[in-house]
């Protein structure tokens, strides 16, 4: 049985020779991952070994069931070359996307295929750690009934909204471990006994769009989420910025209004109480019940008192003025604050993703409108605002996306720092 992550006693039986060997095999694993198929040349540009080096590294990872040819690539003259990329079903993730009031999961494998499709499951999110159990059962089910080799289950991402702490692993908003003396993230691994990763789900998205949407190949780009709150995923220079704490991007709650509305957050006049999902419906409801017309007026008046944005959203796509008319305000008042964003950041692109971007033309038009007003000409001509083509699988596809980003970077330091290594999924 030969192995891609090796467990510690093995390791450290290795010379010098074969640990930068197996080194080499787990960078062009990653490479392939992130870049796709490559030829034996770009391997040896990119890694700066030898022709011979590589084809002996590449064949044997072809052994190992990790590698395949995956036809040829261009050519200015001769012979075209083979191309090497990952092979399907080779190594497998395990996303989970938490939201307030639902989770998704679903396993993808290293071709970022989606094995099992996404997912739903009545999961709230709970303030303390009460939800944990019944993540770990949805999940281990998952898992047998997918039929995938366990062995081969690389890690688990899991995004999640809050303030949550990546490198720490605690989240400040929720799954709150209190009094516990280990932090969120090591009860999770010690349920799953595998790699875990958590991230905020807004920073997620934003890995999500770097990775397999708008941002690809661009280096400074903002992502808003507009749901029942705001959220910022910030990539900067091409990277994805977290923070001291790994709190950056708590964009909705910058104060906006004077005594304004009470923020859930404690503060008052928060751009959420004024450009939210909540505002939304805070906004709908106030005006079905003080007497305006509108088709909302067919709900009930308990459905009224849980009325949630999508509702007026349809509304609006079905031409009801009142609900384009609030959505409008809601656009103006966001757009005031992406002004602000765009003189901060100077990005080239603005991704726009969650629920309220599903009212697409009834909140980018005044957004449009509020950025011309508010932000300077040149800055605002250089900024392109673009509404998310991934749609409600950002999340999942972000939490896949921080497995990959992470486990072989993490592996790897722990090897070349010679300190002790955890148990890591081997290939047959």
């Amino acid at each position: 049985m030969s192995t891609l992550l090796l467990e510690d006693t093995y390791i450290k039986k290795l010379n010098n020779i074969d640990r930068k060997k197996h080194l080499l095999k787990i960078k062009i694993i990653k490479h392939l991952y992130l870049k796709g198929a490559k030829s034996n040349t770009d391997i040896c540009n990119r890694f700066n070994i030898s022709s011979p080096t590589s084809m002996t590294l590449i064949n044997e990872l072809i052994a190992e069931g990790l590698v395949e040819k995956q036809g040829r690539g261009n050519s200015l003259g001769g012979r075209k070359p083979d191309l090497y990329g990952l092979r399907d079903n080779s190594l497998f993730v395990l996303s989970i996307a938490m939201e307030r009031f639902k989770t998704q999961m679903a396993i993808f494998d290293n071709n970022n295929n989606n094995i099992t499709g996404i997912q739903d499951y009545p999961i709230r999110i709970s303030g303390d750690l009460s939800a944990v159990e019944q993540l770990y059962e949805y999940a281990s089910n998952l898992i047998s009934n997918s039929g995938i080799n366990p062995d081969k289950l690389m890690g688990i991402g899991i995004s999640m909204p809050g303030l949550v702490a990546s490198k720490e692993g605690n989240n400040y908003t929720y799954l709150l471990t209190h009094q516990e003396s280990e932090s969120l993230l090591q009860i999770l691994e010690a349920k799953f006994k595998k790699p875990v990763y958590i991230q905020n789900d807004v920073k997620s998205a934003a890995l999500a769009e770097y990775r397999f949407g708008l941002a690809h190949g661009r280096r400074d780009v903002l992502v808003l989420s507009m749901d029942w709150g705001i959220g910022l995923g910030i990539i900067s220079d091409g990277k994805l910025r977290n923070g001291a704490s790994g709190f950056a991007g708590e964009f909705g709650h910058i104060p906006m209004v004077t005594d304004g509305a009470l923020c859930y957050c404690g503060k008052r006049g928060c751009l959420e109480t004024i450009a939210s999902g909540i505002a939304l419906a805070q906004m709908a409801k106030d005006g079905i019940k003080s007497g305006q017309r509108s088709i909302l007026n067919e709900l009930s008046d308990r459905e009224i008192d849980k009325i949630e944005p999508q509702l007026v959203i349809d509304a609006a796509n079905r031409g009801d003025q009142y609900a384009i008319n609030i959505l409008s305000e809601i656009g103006v008042n966001l757009g005031k604050g992406i002004a602000m964003l765009i003189q901060l950041f100077n990005p080239e692109l603005i991704i726009l993703g969650g629920k309220i971007a599903e009212a697409r033309q009834y909140i980018t038009t005044p957004i449009q409108y509020s950025i011309n007003k508010y932000c300077m000409a040149q800055l605002r001509e250089r900024t392109t605002i673009s509404l998310s083509d991934l749609g409600p699988n950002a999340g999942i596809l972000g939490s896949v996306a921080l497995v990959m980003e992470n486990i072989f970077e993490n592996y790897l330091e722990l090897v070349e720092e010679n300190r002790q290594l955890p148990v890591a999924p081997g290939v047959d």
